[in-house]
């Protein structure tokens, strides 16, 4: 058996493990990467985050054509869909990125191992290459293996017919009945792909919302928005099963209903992808969902062995992971890393899209915060009447004694981009004031944000 030695091993090739492998070379690691698939990037660049933002854009692009172009005097006749050149624009851009972090990877004189890796005890992992196995001996190891789609007892996956997001990104024709199980991130943004496309998408929930976790004010109006869009909503609704019989599909729900379609998407959240690690037989602690758990340094119970991204706490996000990665690998060099988990930004890419960061509203009620609001709508800036594009608002909550932010919560054109303004101003522990006493530029959107932090103290100008 061929072995070799690494300062570091990182175990997955994700947006955490990428990242944490980069920085280590950075601050002088002898690095090594071990990640089962050829094309690194993960879940979010493969199959995620990357692909349904490109499927996003162009649905998006689609319905403007159809639907917007004549108010803006532009003539361009029957709209036709060319799905395939679609999905093709998708896979190019994937294409690119995945070899974009392959450079990126040369550059910093990463050693790859394609393939999957065990660990079998402190500083060593067994790596299965399609060359043969490889013993590596590292001082230190991070765990950046990501998540996997939960589904739930019951559901019956078949391919596409009744699938994951991976297959809902993939799908050669549009459905002509999709039912998606989750109103979460996920579901919403593939469903409104598909809906765009022509499909008729109804959305299934077990809670009596979407959007759980995210500011309610904020969810319901996007609920509002996105039946007007032509999303079905079937809330408070238990899905019992699901399943595929030639080229239709079931979905049982409570009270002996059953709804016919041509595609299931389940979108039910996500879970730790720890199987096959080891982690079982090291006295790695875990909890019920295989969560590992791991102090603020990332440490898991066994020393030398580190966890990031969606295998420990904390929203599933590539971002996140990110964070994680440099925090973790500046701690083993530098014996410090953070990351402040209240300025990590959410964002649906829906159309309009969604972006939050710090408190909700639930939360500050729930632990008896004292705060001010300042909302400010879409439709009184004048960037957003130049693009027609007006659904929405900002809202940012304030401590009431001291003004500090505590949570912005956007729903409009561009909010994925706007919220790192607020996330900046969260992290800095800025006030509403110190926000608006800050020129925006006119005409731009970020002047929402600005007439909301004045709107904390009543001042807002354009209201």
């Amino acid at each position: 058996m061929a072995s070799q030695t690494h300062d570091l091993v990182v175990i997955g090739g994700g947006p955490g493990g990428y990242v944490a492998a980069i920085r280590a070379a950075q601050l002088g690691l002898n690095v090594a990467c071990i990640e089962k698939e050829s094309a690194l990037g993960g879940t979010c660049l493969r199959v995620g985050c990357i692909p349904s933002k490109a499927l996003l854009e162009s649905s998006e692009r689609y319905v403007e054509a159809k639907s917007s172009f004549a108010a803006h005097g532009i003539k361009v006749g029957d709209v036709q869909l060319d799905l395939g050149t679609m999905l093709k624009r998708k896979d190019q851009i994937v294409t690119t990125l995945t070899k974009g972090i392959d450079g990126l990877f040369k550059k910093n004189k990463i050693t790859r191992y394609i393939g999957t890796g065990k660990i079998t005890g402190a500083g060593s992992v067994l790596a299965e290459t399609k060359e043969g196995p490889v013993e590596i001996s590292a001082k230190h190891i991070i765990i950046a293996t990501g998540s996997k789609p939960t589904v739930l007892s019951g559901i019956e996956l078949s391919g596409n017919r009744v699938g994951t997001s991976t297959e809902a990104l993939t799908y050669e024709t549009v459905p002509r009945h999709l039912v998606v199980i989750g109103a979460g991130y996920i579901g919403l943004e593939l469903g409104s792909v598909w809906q765009r496309l022509g499909a008729k998408v109804t959305v299934v929930e077990f809670l009596d919302r979407i959007l759980p976790g995210m500011d309610r004010e904020i969810a319901d109006d996007a609920q509002k928005i996105f039946q007007k869009q032509g999303l079905e909503f079937r809330l408070k609704q238990r899905v019992l099963s699901a399943k595929a019989v030639g080229e239709k599909c079931t979905v049982e729900l409570d009270g002996n209903e059953f709804i016919e379609c041509d595609h299931v998407l389940v979108a039910v959240g996500r879970m730790p992808n720890t199987e096959g690690l080891g982690v079982e037989g090291l006295d790695i602690k875990r909890d019920k969902r295989g969560t590992i758990e791991v102090n603020d340094h990332f440490q898991t119970s066994v020393p030398g062995i580190y966890a990031i991204g969606d295998v420990i706490r904390g929203p599933m996000l590539a971002h996140k992971a990110e964070e994680e990665g440099v925090a973790c690998v500046e701690f083993i060099v530098n014996g410090y890393g953070h990351v402040n988990y209240d300025a990590i930004p959410g964002v649906c890419y829906t159309h309009p899209e969604i972006a939050s960061v710090g408190k909700t509203e639930e939360q500050l009620k729930e632990n008896w915060i004292a705060y001010r609001k300042g909302v400010f709508p879409f439709m009184a800036n004048g960037r957003a009447r130049a693009l027609g594009d007006t659904e929405g608002k900002v809202k940012i909550l304030a401590d009431e004694k001291t003004d500090r932010i505590l949570g912005v919560h956007i729903i409009g054109p561009r909010a994925g981009d706007l919220i790192a303004e607020a996330a900046v101003a969260i992290a800095f522990s800025a006030s509403a004031e110190d926000l608006f006493r800050c020129s925006h530029a006119h005409p731009t959107l970020s002047e929402t944000l600005k007439e909301a932090a004045l709107a904390v103290h009543g001042q807002a100008l354009h209201i």
